[in-house]
């Protein structure tokens, strides 16, 4: 594809809803452009959230491994002390016989956010030099399916239900790994926020300069 084709696709976006075609408007802060055929959403203001991202995801990437290592809380009860970690509740889930939800907890408290932050860690390094990463295309697509099964925050809230619940027959210790959820719901929230197409957009800018 010529410079002047690719300049004249970066400058038209598609509708994701019916397909309609239209000159990408200048959007200011907190506006967003809405296909005045089906009501989709085209795009929004995003600023410079792009390099904003990449800090992010690898602060997530920090939390997740906290979240991960270290126990969630520590429970004492007629003198036994036990310590909760999200391996441990997956594994205590499975040997109870409910092996389908403790591969659904897995799945949608670990496996899927991590793929969600190593994909756009992936897919954000290279772009700024201007470098279209190998499996671009797939690995956006990826992202944009993984987006509704991210499960951080109903499990943080099944936790801090549970805690409130034990408090009133045993002693609760909070670990470390409860507050790196917390941290992590939050940045993955922020994260998740911008929207796979904007790297689309990006990868064409970068083309184009």
């Amino acid at each position: 594809m010529s410079t002047s084709a690719m300049q004249q696709v970066h400058h038209v976006v598609i509708c994701e809803g019916c397909d309609a075609v239209y000159q990408k408007a200048v959007l200011g802060r907190g506006q967003v452009a809405r296909c005045p055929r089906c009501g989709t959403e085209l795009e929004r203001y995003t600023g410079r959230a792009q390099q904003r991202i990449l800090p992010m995801v690898l602060a997530g990437l920090l939390m997740f491994a906290v979240a991960n290592l270290f126990p969630i809380v520590a429970i004492s009860l007629g003198g036994q002390y036990s310590e909760v970690t999200l391996a441990g509740a997956v594994q205590a889930l499975s040997q109870e016989g409910m092996a389908e939800v403790a591969l659904l907890v897995l799945a949608t408290t670990l496996l899927f956010p991590l793929m969600q932050l190593l994909i756009l860690l992936y897919l954000l390094v290279p772009l700024p030099r201007q470098r279209r990463p190998l499996g671009f295309a797939w690995l956006v697509r990826i992202l944009q399916s993984l987006l509704p099964w991210g499960m951080v925050e109903v499990f943080l809230l099944g936790v801090l239900v549970a805690i409130i619940k034990l408090t009133s027959s045993a002693e609760v210790i909070i670990g470390p790994a409860l507050g790196a959820f917390v941290a992590l719901t939050v940045l993955l929230t922020v994260i998740l926020s911008f929207q796979p197409r904007n790297f689309w957009h990006m990868a064409f800018a970068e083309s184009t300069e």
